[in-house]
């Protein structure tokens, strides 16, 4: 963990490593996805098989492609009464939030009479990936699959690895509350190409979202303009900006949050006083030895951690937006103040009770958001993700009039002729 001040003369160099410290995809990776797509695309179904069983150790002719719907519902019946509601909490939550982002038509006539607008469809058919191995998240699965429903998707298919052939049974409960059509016993890079091209039993979709490791990020960057994707997500991080008057287990615990994600978290304090800073770095030693994830969140802290010391809060703002981090706490009496401030981020979260981890299963926004500073011009997951817009137009003949003889100078102008005739042609024009 390095430990860092705005005093230290040479604190710009120090934050400019911080700041361009790359820890996602290596060209390694790039080149053996790229062979895994290829595969999948010109071998299909045969590949898909061949890929599972080496990578997830089952045979898809014996364990079977598909999980049906029953099991799925079966999975849900069976849930402890407590993590039900909690689940049906989250979806509840989630959904109301996502229904506000549905985008609304328009159609109007403009003042030369042209009638113009704009209309809003979904994607005929959607895929998602849900990571599984190490962890089972199936808060991922209801970020992705509500927003797909509410934007009107009609057929939501989803691939999950299963290693050994088994699948957490609250990942299957997800997926039934969600209103997933297919569930797909396939993970890594082969189910991203398995969504994109269609393999076997698993038709082609136009949209693929997700979270996965660094395979699978690869996959749906380069599957790109095949389908649509969500974004190329890489390591997750949060930055906590945090005064004095806070508990020092409370944020050590924020940043410990992120860190047991994976060991390429990058998890960093800002404070106001060297006195907290001290604090929390102990408090995050001492929580480490009660984790059950202490093995990755030690090695993520001690990779990637930082605490950042300035001299004033308002310091700090411009250093946030050059992470543009994903995840960015607000542990302050007033954060309005401070988030007014705030350019670059995927979520924020605002004052002393709002921790990241309210956002990552009940509070509502997507949990799907931008890491390595793509905040900078990227947004989390929406419903737009799995909708595209039609715009229109339509003249009458005094419309064309009006706005036709200016559309024939400009292809004029830039030496198309057949676009100049086509105007011309229909306003009587000696061309």
């Amino acid at each position: 963990m390095q430990h860092l001040s705005t005093r230290d003369p040479g604190f710009a160099a120090t934050f400019d490593a911080l700041v361009d410290a790359r820890r996602e995809s290596s060209a390694d990776v790039s080149r053996d996805v790229a062979a895994i797509i290829r595969s999948v695309r010109d071998e299909g179904e045969a590949a898909v098989r061949a890929y599972t069983l080496k990578l997830d150790r089952h045979d898809l002719t014996e364990t079977g492609w598909r999980i049906e719907p029953g099991t799925c519902a079966d999975a849900f019946d069976a849930l402890e009464p407590e993590l039900r509601e909690a689940l049906e909490l989250a979806a509840e939550r989630i959904r109301a939030y996502h229904e506000k982002q549905r985008p609304a038509d328009s159609d109007y006539t403009d003042a030369a009479g042209v009638r113009l607008g704009a209309r809003w469809r979904a994607v005929d058919a959607a895929g998602i990936y849900v990571p599984g191995g190490r962890a089972a998240y199936p808060s991922s699965l209801l970020m992705n699959a509500i927003p797909a429903r509410v934007a009107g998707v009609e057929r939501l298919a989803m691939v999950t690895p299963t290693p050994d052939g088994q699948i957490n049974p609250l990942v299957l409960a997800a997926a039934h509350l969600a209103g997933v059509d297919e569930v797909w016993r396939v993970g890594g890079a082969q189910g991203v190409a398995a969504l994109a091209y269609g393999a076997g039993p698993i038709p082609a979709v136009d949209v693929v979202t997700g979270p996965g490791n660094a395979w699978v990020a690869e996959a749906k960057r380069q599957l790109y303009g095949v389908v649509g994707i969500d974004m190329v997500a890489g390591p997750s991080e949060i930055v906590v900006v945090a005064d004095a008057r806070n508990d020092p287990d409370w944020i050590a615990a924020d940043l410990l949050s992120q860190a047991e994600h994976d060991t390429t978290t990058q998890s960093i304090l800002f404070t106001d006083d060297e006195a907290f800073a001290q604090a929390v770095a102990q408090a995050v030693e001492r929580q480490l030895g009660e984790l059950a994830t202490q093995a990755v969140a030690r090695q993520a802290w001690d990779a990637n951690g930082a605490i950042v010391t300035v001299e004033t809060l308002g310091e700090a703002m411009p250093l946030v937006d050059r992470l543009a981090p994903e995840h960015l706490q607000l542990a302050v009496d007033d954060p309005q103040a401070l988030f007014d401030r705030v350019r670059h981020a995927g979520s924020v979260f605002m004052g002393r009770h709002t921790p990241e981890a309210i956002g990552d299963y009940v509070a509502g926004p997507n949990h799907v958001l931008p890491t390595g500073r793509r905040a900078r011009f990227a947004s989390g997951l929406s419903v737009l993700d799995f909708m595209k817009r039609t715009s229109f137009l339509q003249l009458d003949e005094d419309a064309l009039r009006e706005l036709g003889p200016a559309t024939v100078r400009l292809a004029e102008a830039e030496g198309l002729p057949a676009h100049a005739r086509s105007v011309a042609l229909r306003l009587r024009l000696n061309r």
